[in-house]
């Protein structure tokens, strides 16, 4: 999550779940809460008439786990994503049960669900996804502006009675285009490392840059090394919770 767009919420949720998806054995998936027309299906290759999370609300027996698999589109990872409503009008509109009654059919079916949420912190599904979330993944680029979104969403979760989901979330630093000003990384992993469980730095990747079809073959060793890092990072806290986190 984030309050500032175009830092990378939506390209650490597809890569971190396709992470999961193609390292481990479980079921993973990716929903969009996103209600400004979410980019989350389209990071997949997911058709323009694809299914959405509306689709999911309306199965008839969401006991079945092809049913409920029929409503999303899957990636070369295998990773899962239930993408929103196109319609900017019926985006906007899902709200709080909504968000709750797609995780609960969600998690009769899938190990690990990744949310990825829009820059509003007040949206009615964002209520939805603060109470089940158990590991928020706060997402910032090194420029000044997006680190300060980033201190602004863990003092306003905290003034908000989610201190604990601060201090457990863990930080993604993307990584810098060449040549473009940024905070030194050390110190932000210093300085979130002193509010939040953990601090993930991940390098520019031209590929993730691309805003196309992510694709981890493509991917530079040493991103997809810090994908991993972040995998077993956010993994670390699997004991205690059914892997449900927010990015």
């Amino acid at each position: 999550m984030s309050l500032k767009g175009g830092v990378g919420k939506t390209t650490t949720t597809v890569t971190l779940g396709g992470v999961f998806a193609s390292q481990r054995g479980d079921r993973v998936v990716a929903v969009d809460a996103n209600p400004d027309l979410g980019t989350l299906a389209r990071r997949v290759g997911e058709p323009p008439d694809a299914p959405t999370v509306r689709d999911l609300l309306a199965v008839p027996d969401f006991s079945r786990y092809p049913q409920v698999k029929a409503c999303a589109s899957q990636s070369s990872s295998r990773l899962e994503v239930i993408g929103s409503d196109r319609d900017p009008a019926v985006s906007e509109a899902f709200s709080e049960d909504d968000y709750r009654r797609a995780v609960d059919i969600l998690q009769h079916h899938y190990n690990i669900i990744l949310t990825d949420c829009g820059t509003g912190l007040l949206h009615s599904a964002m209520a939805g996804v603060l109470d089940l979330a158990h590991t928020l993944v706060l997402v910032t680029s090194p420029a000044l502006d997006g680190v300060q979104s980033a201190e602004a969403t863990l003092d306003w979760l905290e003034a908000h009675g989610r201190g604990a989901l601060a201090a457990n979330a863990v930080v993604v630093v993307s990584g810098a285009r060449p040549g473009q000003a940024a905070v030194d990384p050390a110190v932000l992993v210093s300085h979130f490392g002193s509010r939040t469980r953990a601090v993930c730095p991940v390098p520019f990747d031209r590929h993730l840059s691309e805003g196309a079809v992510v694709d981890l073959a493509r991917l530079r060793p040493a991103t997809l090394l810090a994908y991993r890092e972040l995998a077993a990072t956010v993994a670390e806290d699997f004991t205690s919770w059914h892997r449900h986190a927010a990015v």
